[in-house]
């Protein structure tokens, strides 16, 4: 099995469902990339990177929501 940890928690991926960038996870995961700023390893990542920024067992990924508000 392969890991990441998102936000904190660590989820397991078989070998060949295991996303290759951050675009995939976040398909994956529902979220739209707009929506979001993501961290791979303490690094922001800029959102024209994230369907080139591969993903490697044992990341740590932290994705803040973005929220509209008044």
């Amino acid at each position: 099995m392969k890991s990441l940890k998102i936000n904190g928690v660590e989820r397991q991926f078989a070998p060949d469902e295991m996303p290759g960038t951050l675009s995939v996870l976040l398909d994956a995961l529902g979220v739209a990339p707009a929506t979001v700023v993501a961290e791979v390893d303490g690094r922001i990542v800029r959102r024209e990177e994230f369907y080139r920024t591969q993903l490697r067992d044992g990341q740590q990924i932290e994705l803040i929501k973005l929220m509209g508000g008044g």
